[in-house]
C-alpha cells in the first residue's frame, strides 16, 4: 500500500476504450491512475509493488484465469478483481473458485461499481494484514511475557533454597570445631536445599501450561502449584461476540481484547441471550441477519430496551433495519480494521 494509503493498481486489458473509462474513474474517485498493460506476460513482470491487479478475461496471449492462476501461486500475491465479459457468471465462479478476490461486468453499471468494489477488496485485504500483524503481536507480547514470568519464578522458587544452601555451607566451612551432628545437620541441610531446588527444576520441566500470580506490585511470575491458562486482564468489560465467520470473529476478538476488553465468544443466538444477562457485560457484536426477506435483522437477537450494554451489528448492506431492531451501531462489512475499535468504544463513552 502507498504511503498515502491509496491502493497501488495494475489494470490488465487490451481495449482501449475499457482502459479509458477505467482510468477516468479511478482519476475521479481519487486513486489517481493505474498501470496499464495489455498482455497476460506483461502483467507477471509488473506485479512489483502492485496492491491489486484488475484483470481482463480476455488478453492476446493468454487467458485471465491463467495469469489469475499464476499471480495467486506467487507468495504475498496481489488481489486480483477479474474483469468479465457481461452475463458471464460461470465465468466469474470460475475465477473466485480459483482465488479471485471479486470480479467486474463489462457493462454500463462499471463505472459505479468500480470504485465500491475496490474498497471492498482494499478494506479486505488490510484486514487479512491487519489478522496476521495483531497474531504476531499477540504471540510476541504472550513469549515476553511467559520469559518474565519464568525468570520472576526461577529467582524466587529456586534463590530461597540455593540461599540456604550457600548459609549452610559457609556455617560448615568456618565451623572447624562443630560437631559431628552439627555438621551432619548441615548437610542434611544441604541435601534437602538440592532436592527443593531439584523437584522446581523437574516441575518446570513438566509444565505445559499455567496461570500467573503476583509476585511483588507490577511483577508476576508463574504459579506452579496451578495448571490453568492465564485470564487476560479486561477493564472495559466483557464484550461478547457472535460471529460465525471465524476470520471475523478472529480479528475482533483479537482488536477487541487489544482495547482491554474481556471477550467471550458465544455459538448460538439462545447462548448469547443467557450471556447478555450476566454482570460486567459492556458491548454485544454480532452478524446482522441474511438478506433473506422475513430475516430478523438482528439474526433473532432482541435486545431489551433497559439494557446497559451497547449492541454492535456487522452487515453487509443497509443498516438501517439492524439499527431499527435495537443495534446501537452498524458496521459496514468488510470492516476497516483501523477504525474498528474507535467505533467500539466510543459507544461507551
Amino acid at each position: 500500500m502507498a504511503e498515502s494509503g491509496v491502493p497501488r493498481i495494475l489494470l490488465v486489458d487490451d481495449d482501449s476504450n475499457i482502459v479509458r473509462l477505467v482510468q477516468h474513474v479511478l482519476a475521479a474517485s481519487g486513486l489517481g491512475l493505474a498501470t496499464h498493460v495489455s498482455t497476460g506476460a506483461e502483467a507477471m513482470a509488473a506485479l512489483a509493488g502492485v496492491d491489486i491487479v484488475l484483470l481482463d478475461h480476455q488478453l492476446p496471449d493468454t487467458s485471465g484465469l491463467d495469469v489469475l492462476e499464476a499471480i495467486k501461486g506467487r507468495p504475498g500475491p496481489p488481489a486480483v478483481i477479474l474483469i468479465t465479459a457481461h452475463g458471464n457468471e460461470s465465468l466469474a465462479a470460475s475465477a473466485l473458485r480459483r482465488g479471485a478476490d471479486d470480479y467486474l461486468a463489462k457493462d454500463a453499471a462499471l463505472a459505479d461499481l468500480l470504485p465500491q468494489i475496490l474498497e471492498r477488496v482494499r478494506r479486505t485485504r488490510e484486514l487479512r494484514k491487519a489478522l496476521a500483524a495483531a497474531e504476531r503481536e499477540l504471540l510476541r507480547a504472550e513469549r515476553l511475557a511467559a520469559i518474565g514470568e519464568m525468570t520472576v519464578t526461577l529467582h524466587h522458587e529456586i534463590n530461597n533454597p540455593l540461599m540456604a544452601a550457600f548459609a549452610d555451607v559457609e556455617l560448615l566451612l568456618l565451623g572447624a570445631d562443630a560437631s559431628a551432628e552439627q555438621r551432619r545437620q548441615g548437610l542434611e541441610n544441604i541435601k534437602e536445599a538440592l532436592r527443593r531446588i531439584r523437584d522446581i527444576v523437574q516441575r518446570i520441566g513438566e509444565l505445559r501450561e499455567a496461570r500467573s500470580k503476583d509476585y511483588l506490585q507490577g511483577v508476576r511470575m508463574l504459579d506452579l502449584e496451578r495448571s490453568e491458562l492465564p485470564k487476560r486482564a479486561a477493564d472495559r468489560g466483557t464484550a461478547l461476540l457472535h460471529l460465525p465467520d471465524q476470520g471475523n470473529a478472529r480479528i475482533v476478538s483479537l482488536l477487541l481484547r487489544d482495547a482491554g476488553f474481556q471477550v467471550q465468544q458465544v455459538g448460538s443466538i439462545d447462548e448469547l441471550k443467557r450471556a447478555a444477562e450476566s454482570i460486567g457485560v459492556s458491548v454485544v457484536v454480532l452478524s446482522g441477519g441474511s438478506a433473506t426477506p422475513g430475516a430478523h435483522p438482528l439474526a433473532g437477537f432482541v435486545p431489551p430496551g433497559d439494557r446497559s450494554y451497547r449492541v454492535v451489528a456487522l452487515v453487509g448492506g443497509s443498516g438501517d433495519a439492524a439499527l431499527a431492531a435495537g443495534a446501537d451501531q452498524v458496521v459496514q462489512l468488510p470492516f476497516d480494521p483501523g477504525t474498528f475499535t474507535q467505533e467500539v468504544t466510543s459507544l461507551l463513552g
